[in-house]
């Protein structure tokens, strides 16, 4: 699926700024998971939670992130993700919890195009919100967790520049089109 482009990195690194820019350059789009399972779950007064119950939030990520790539597979022209399913993986991985070889697989078969491109954190412009209560050491460490995940997985890593959105986005228009 070469038409299907990766943003990863840490919280707080300004993927989802710059998938809002490429997103008005008229490439479609698909939004972060964790987020929006968050505010459901927030809303119903669910337990899917990171800070909750880490499995169940995971694998409804997970469930998130294989639909999204299943309706994105479908669409003509480039798709960028606000993360994608190795996503998943890095965050098990993170909380201490053994990656059953189920995910792995779904990993393997779900591929996105070669180049994965990642945001390095960025003290600067990080920032805590409501759904994202991550420290930026804890940042930092997702950032390296995603870095070994998408390399174990044979991705090629592309650092996005610490530079402005418009100039982010250029930066990842010129390679993918």
């Amino acid at each position: 699926m070469k038409h299907l482009h990766v943003i990863t990195g840490g919280p707080g690194a300004g993927k989802t700024s710059l998938i809002a820019a490429l997103a008005r350059e008229g490439l479609h789009h698909m939004p972060e998971a964790g987020r929006a399972i968050i505010q459901e779950q927030v809303g119903i007064a669910g337990s899917a939670l990171p800070w909750a119950d880490r499995e169940a939030f995971a694998a409804r990520m997970l469930a998130r992130d294989m639909e999204s790539y299943r309706k994105a597979a479908s669409l003509s022209g480039p798709v960028v993700f606000d993360r994608g399913i190795p996503d998943v993986i890095g965050y098990l991985r993170l909380c201490g919890i053994p990656v059953p070889a189920s995910i792995w697989q779904v990993a393997e078969n779900y591929r996105y195009a070669e180049h994965v491109f990642i945001a390095p954190p960025w003290p600067a412009i990080f920032a805590q919100d409501a759904e994202r209560k991550q420290s930026l050491r804890e940042a930092e460490d997702t950032y390296q967790a995603m870095v070994e995940v998408y390399s174990d997985l044979q991705y090629k890593l592309v650092p996005l520049p610490l530079a402005t959105i418009g100039e982010r986005a250029q930066f990842v228009l010129s390679r993918i089109s």
